[in-house]
């Protein structure tokens, strides 16, 4: 089995893991399970229709579910044991990761997610954020309920791990968001990067992390695997850049040259201001200023870019960045098919073209 087979067949599972966990009508018994039992009346009819319904839909139009794979293989590249066991809490890094990205759609006005319009023009800016926010906590049921019968000290470690890592994500989106609008001519690579890690190294992070905490690993095989998760989540970003610029099948999805209308600063866009000449660098500022919607102007800014090399450039600095993770932490692993696959996972997420 190769590790797009083990995706397709782990994305499965994860599914049916939610369907089980988060119903799609909300009724006294489940809402009391996870809520406590009402003091006074419970409206279930709003509650299905302000969070199940808006969450499902959101839910419903897929996703790669990469996060809760990379969750099961370090468990069990760690530990040497089947990870069925702990299957239910796929559901943290998904459902975070859900969360934040339905949110973060709002805040970057995005109009398309997964081939649909955003939740947000679809439900409104005040059922979207608070869809979203409700994700960042539903998975937490599964520790205060204590359904898979965790000891104390693994469930604080849990605890621990998602509140750092989310703390990280909304460090890393506010330096997005704020250089989106705003012109900051000292940005470097290195900026760049700790945004990323920040970012999109935060959920890759807790779900590499949470897998070692379940194996009962120790702690510089935590460390170590979560640093291989982090760079994973920095060469996703980076590749997410990359098809948003030239992904035939990506723009489908959200448009192509999405970054420059929204005037994100990217690795690409970093190192041809580097790179460009003066008349170059001017023009290509000016455009992103611009928050062009114009397609024939989107188009002269990736032009520019591709003059100076930047995104094979990036390509390569997020081989680059796979490659010296799995080197320290490979000697940490059990030999077997999860410790194959978690090599096979970088790899994969570099290349992939959607």
């Amino acid at each position: 089995m190769n590790f797009k087979e083990y995706l397709n067949n782990n994305s499965k599972l994860v599914n049916k893991e939610m369907k089980k966990f988060f119903p799609r009508k909300l009724e006294k018994k489940w809402l009391e399970k996870a809520l406590g039992k009402a003091e006074f009346q419970l409206d279930e009819k709003t509650l299905t229709k302000s969070l199940a319904e808006p969450i499902w839909d959101f839910l419903e139009r897929g996703g790669k579910r990469w996060r809760p794979a990379l969750m099961l293989l370090s468990f069990e590249a760690l530990s040497g044991k089947n990870s069925k066991k702990i299957l239910p809490l796929t559901l943290l890094p998904e459902l975070l990761h859900n969360g934040s990205i339905m949110i973060d759609d709002i805040e970057d006005s995005s109009e398309l997610r997964r081939g649909k319009k955003c939740t947000h023009l679809i439900y409104g800016n005040d059922i979207a954020i608070n869809a979203g926010n409700t994700m960042y906590f539903l998975p937490f049921i599964l520790l205060y309920n204590n359904t898979l019968k965790l000891e104390d000290k693994i469930i604080r470690k849990i605890y621990d791990l998602c509140s750092n890592e989310m703390l990280k994500l909304s460090a890393g989106q506010g330096m997005d968001i704020l250089w989106h609008k705003e012109n900051q001519d000292y940005l470097t690579e290195e900026h760049y990067l700790q945004m990323c890690a920040y970012k999109t190294g935060a959920l890759a992070r807790l779900s590499a992390k949470l897998g070692a905490i379940l194996a009962k690993a120790k702690t510089k095989e935590t460390e170590k695997i979560g640093k291989y998760a982090e760079s994973i989540g920095i060469a996703f970003q980076i590749q997410d850049d990359v098809l948003n610029l030239v992904g035939e099948e990506f723009s489908k999805k959200k448009g192509l040259g999405e970054d420059i209308h929204e005037g994100k600063k990217t690795l690409i866009l970093l190192h041809t201001l580097k790179k460009a000449s003066k008349e170059d660098n001017k023009r290509l500022k000016e455009i992103i200023a611009l928050h062009p919607t114009k397609q024939e102007t989107i188009n002269e800014a990736i032009g520019i870019m591709e003059k100076y090399n930047s995104i094979n450039y990036a390509k390569e600095k997020a081989k680059n960045l796979v490659k010296k993770s799995w080197k320290d932490l490979e000697p940490y692993l059990k030999k077997g098919k999860a410790k194959t696959l978690l090599k096979e996972f970088g790899n994969y997420l570099i290349e992939r073209e959607i």
